[in-house]
């Protein structure tokens, strides 16, 4: 019984283990670096001016928007 018991610990916690490390790629790869406005200008991409509470951003060609720096 004890045995039991470690070995389904051991293996919840490789699990939980193998699960953050899969989101954490996922979110790293679901986000897109900030550019400046000359890179923005220099892809194609308008720069819209932000307003009180948010940045300025770059809208590119594809649809996409990303934060300027």
């Amino acid at each position: 019984m004890r045995i039991r018991r470690l070995l389904g610990l051991a293996l919840a916690t490789a699990t939980l283990a193998g699960v953050s490390a899969v989101g954490g790629a996922a979110a790293q790869a679901a986000t897109y670096p900030a550019v400046s406005s000359e890179q923005c200008t220099a892809q194609g991409g308008t720069v819209s001016p932000g307003g009180p509470y948010r940045s300025s951003m770059c809208n590119f060609p594809d649809g996409r928007s990303e934060s300027i720096t």
